[in-house]
Parts: structure tokens; C-alpha cells; sequence
């Protein structure tokens, strides 16, 4: 195993020149080899977990992301092994033509070559970045989280236990030490990784933004909306608000703020009746307080203030805006967004069409829970992040979303005279 970061960097890039000789069925051999080992070392990957785990406090909104459990260690080898039925996104030909000269232009997709990925408390990241980046023949180089240390080492170790048995070089995953220093030296290898994706917290992705000397495609941090219109179904409203709030708290595209239009605060508890069944602390500003005092537990009901919104929780917390018009209601979500995902619950066709059309986020919902934004929901197999951003990429990053492109040019001795 390499020690040093000075070794780590030029072995990653060395082996993602290998990786372009092989070929997409021994890739898928691979991958199903992986999941099948990831299964039957599940013991041994819970009790590592375990260790993770026992120096978290339970009460610690990352505690969920950090758990795995045989289901999860089943849905992640079954997407790894969905993974290995995808096409190839290698090799597509996105353009060609021939020039009047005769001159023969084609458009290639091609991999990026090395992808840092800098993560906090989520071990399925792991897996999921190792087999998107292998499909796509792209190496990668991991920084996971202190918190997720063991369980880290663990799958990693599995991987290249299943690399070295195909004589792959295993250097095309690495795992980098859970510290400061390597995030440094992450960021700042500039000879040696081609692409960042800083996956986590708003302060991560601030910090990677900031401090890289690499280009960095920006994930994860979502501050998520559902818009309940004056048109909107009451039965519709209640299932998508408590699905995306309550499915699994600690994800990126559950819900942070509901905002409901005033005509329609008469309905808020009946809105809001479920979450209170998953003790889900509501902040209300004034008339969304007044509606839900009486109707909804006391101890689960604040007033809001400034503070309480643009916040992504990530825990069973959650705020309500009432406004005056679906203008206000877009204008709250401009100002307070992360332009992740956000959704309109109306049975208005051309509100709903208006909605889609102005706000800026990577996802726009009309009568859907915000909990559908995730690579494979979009039948992208998995994901690795989910972009904020317009440069590239933006929503759930599958395959292609990984890999760019060159222009083969070939001629028959043509040369410029102009």
C-alpha cells in the first residue's frame, strides 16, 4: 500500500491510463464481482460500521447517513450490479462531420482520467463513486470522513481484493487519510486529478470551492422547497410534504421549508398531521402559526424567525413560509434556495408550466416529492452527486456526467494554407 501523498497521486493517474485498454464486458465482470463480495462479507463490513458508529452520537443527523445495515449493503450491491447492465458511455460519437477540405471531424466521449471525491459520514458514497468511475474509466481517488473511517477502509480493501484477483492495478481507487493534510494535497495536485466533487455539507463544498486548484463540480448541499398553491390537492400536498421530509431526514433532497399560499392556511394541519407522528419540529412563521396552534403538538411547534430559513436541517426539522401569491412564493425560493430541487403542488397546468420554467434548480417538481432527486430514481444506476451547478453537469451525475469528450481529426495530408 502506498503510504505518501507524492506516491498516491502519480499511481492514480498511471493506472487511469491502463484502465482506457479495458473493455466494457471485463468492466461488468468486475462490478458483479464486487457486489457479490460486498455481500458476502456483510458481516464484516456491519461489524466495522459498528466501530464507526459507536463514536457518533445516535442523536447526530449524520448518525443515519453513516449506518449501513444488511438492506442498504443489499440496495448498494444491487446498484452497482444495475451499474454493470448500463451501456458504455465511452466512445459515443456526439458529433461528425467532414469540412470541405475533406477533412473527417468526429466528437468523442471520453473519461475525464482521475476524479477526486471529498465526502463526509456516507460509506455507500464509496461504492457508489468505484463502480460509476470504473464503468466510465475514470480512476478515483477517495477522502472520505474521519467518521466513516472504518467502514471506508473496509470496502475499499474489498475492491482491491476483487482488482488484484482480475490482475487490475488496484491504484485506480485509492483512499486517501481521513485529515486535513490529505484534503490539502487533494485539492493542490494539479498535475494528477483532473476533477474535484466535493460531496456534503455546505461548509464542505464552500471550503472545496475556495481552497482548489482543480476544477470542482459543486454537489449536495440542498436547501429543498414544496410550494402548497391555491390550487393545490390537499391529499396530494400531505403525502409529498411528509415523503419528502420524513423519508430519510439526512439526505440532501429532503424537504427544509414548505410554503403555503394564505388562502390555503385553512388546510395547513391537515398538510402537516403526519409529520407530527415522526415528531417533526416545525418552525411557522406568524400565520402558519396560528393556523397549526391548537392542531399541532406544542412541543413541536415554534415561531419562526429569519434564522429559520435558507437552512438545509438535515433532521426532522422543517420551516413554513405563508405568502401572498405564487410570485412571493417564487421570490421566497430565489432568495432562500441552494437550487437543488423544489417543487409546486398545484392542479394548475399553466402554473405548474410557469413554476417549471422560472425557478432556477437543478430538479423542478410539480406534484412530486423533492425525495425522487437520486441517480438511480432517474435510472442513472447510481449517482455520483448531485450538481448545483450549470457548468457541465447539473442534477443526479450518472455516467455521462463523468466523462467529457476529444475531437479525432483525420485527414489525407491536408494542411492550412489560411
Amino acid at each position: 500500500m502506498i503510504t505518501s501523498f507524492k506516491g498516491i497521486f502519480p499511481a492514480a493517474k498511471a493506472s487511469a491510463r491502463e484502465l482506457t485498454l479495458l473493455n466494457d464486458e471485463t468492466i461488468n465482470r468486475i462490478l458483479i464481482a464486487v457486489a457479490d463480495a460486498i455481500m458476502e462479507q456483510a458481516p464484516f463490513i456491519l461489524a466495522e460500521n459498528e466501530k464507526d458508529l459507536a463514536r457518533m452520537d445516535e442523536h447526530d443527523p449524520k448518525y443515519d447517513r453513516l449506518q449501513l445495515t444488511e438492506e442498504r449493503l443489499k440496495a448498494m450491491a444491487a446498484d452497482i450490479k444495475n451499474v454493470a447492465t448500463l451501456p458504455s458511455p465511452l466512445g459515443k460519437v456526439l458529433r461528425e462531420t467532414v469540412r470541405p477540405n475533406g477533412m473527417k471531424l468526429t466528437k468523442k466521449s471520453v473519461p475525464f482520467g482521475v476524479i477526486g471525491v471529498i465526502y463526509e459520514a456516507r460509506p455507500n458514497v464509496t461504492l457508489d463513486v468505484f463502480s460509476l468511475c470504473l464503468k466510465s474509466g475514470n480512476a478515483c481517488i477517495l477522502k472520505g470522513g474521519k467518521d466513516a473511517q472504518e467502514s471506508n477502509n473496509v470496502l475499499v480493501s474489498i475492491i482491491h481484493s476483487i482488482l488484484r484477483k482480475f490482475k487490475i492495478n488496484p491504484h485506480i481507487v485509492e483512499l486517501l487519510p481521513p485529515n486535513k493534510e490529505a484534503t490539502t494535497a487533494l485539492l493542490t495536485a494539479t498535475h494528477f486529478v483532473d476533477l474535484i466533487i466535493p460531496r456534503g455539507s455546505g461548509n464542505l463544498i464552500n471550503f472545496v470551492r475556495e481552497n482548489a486548484r482543480i476544477p470542482v463540480i459543486e454537489t449536495g448541499a440542498g436547501i429543498c422547497h414544496t410550494y402548497f398553491d391555491e390550487f393545490g390537492d390537499v391529499q396530494k400536498g400531505a403525502a409529498i410534504i411528509h415523503n419528502a421530509k420524513t423519508r430519510r431526514v439526512s439526505v440532501c433532497n429532503a424537504l427544509d421549508c414548505v410554503i403555503i399560499h394564505e388562502k390555503r392556511l385553512s388546510e395547513l394541519p391537515a398538510l402537516c398531521q403526519k409529520l407530527a407522528e415522526k415528531k417533526v419540529l416545525i418552525y411557522a412563521d406568524e400565520p402558519a402559526y396560528e393556523s397549526l396552534n391548537g392542531h399541532y403538538p406544542a412541543d413541536l411547534l415554534q415561531q419562526a424567525t429569519k434564522e429559520s430559513f435558507g437552512i438545509e436541517f438535515l433532521d426532522y426539522k422543517m420551516a413554513i413560509k405563508t405568502v401572498k401569491s405564487f410570485e412571493d412564493a417564487v421570490g421566497h425560493i430565489y432568495e432562500n434556495s441552494s437550487k437543488h430541487s423544489e417543487c409546486i403542488v398545484t392542479e394548475d397546468k399553466e402554473r405548474a408550466a410557469l413554476f417549471g420554467r422560472i425557478v432556477d434548480a437543478a430538479c423542478v417538481y410539480t406534484n412530486v416529492s423533492t425525495a425522487f432527486t437520486d441517480g438511480a430514481q432517474f435510472g442513472l444506476g447510481a449517482e455520483i452527486g448531485i450538481s448545483t451547478q450549470k457548468l457541465h453537469a447539473r442534477g443526479p451525475m450518472g455516467l455521462e456526467e463523468i466523462t467529457s469528450y476529444k475531437w479525432i481529426i483525420e485527414g489525407n495530408g491536408q494542411t492550412r494554407t489560411s
